[in-house]
């Protein structure tokens, strides 16, 4: 898997599938470094991408491996490769956060994440907050 920061290329491929993130704010992200292009064989079969919570910590929003690439070590390879990248910047913590009735928390944890707090809206299951040093 070779992973790089998307560019406007990688446009319509995350505006097609990332539901979570308005439209106009892909670019945004993509024009500063905060969205990464997962590709196998030049096929992109994902993305990962990241703000920082209170402006000083990185924080990862979302990871998206397309369906028949999942369950074959990617998103763990995403992590580590962006955890590495932060740690390169100086930063010494990092966080993610993931709702509760999600599988996706057993999977941080295995990285090595911990739980930090929660964070309960109304009509949404609890979201819980994991932090990892690294």
């Amino acid at each position: 898997m070779n992973m790089d920061f998307a560019t406007e290329a990688d446009l319509g491929y995350i505006s097609e599938r990332d539901k979570h993130l308005a439209k106009p704010l892909i670019s945004t992200k993509i024009k500063a470094k905060e969205i990464y292009i997962l590709r196998e064989s030049n096929q992109e079969i994902g993305w990962m991408r990241f703000n920082y919570f209170w402006d000083n910590t990185p924080f990862m929003n979302l990871i998206w491996i397309d369906e028949p690439y999942r369950g074959q070590g990617f998103g763990k390879q995403v992590v580590l490769h962006w955890e590495e990248q932060m740690r390169e910047m100086g930063f010494q913590v990092v966080m993610t956060s993931t709702q509760s009735n999600e599988e996706a928390q057993h999977f941080y944890r295995k990285l090595g994440y911990i739980d930090v707090g929660c964070l309960l809206q109304e009509k949404d299951p609890l979201e819980i907050l994991l932090s990892k040093k690294v």
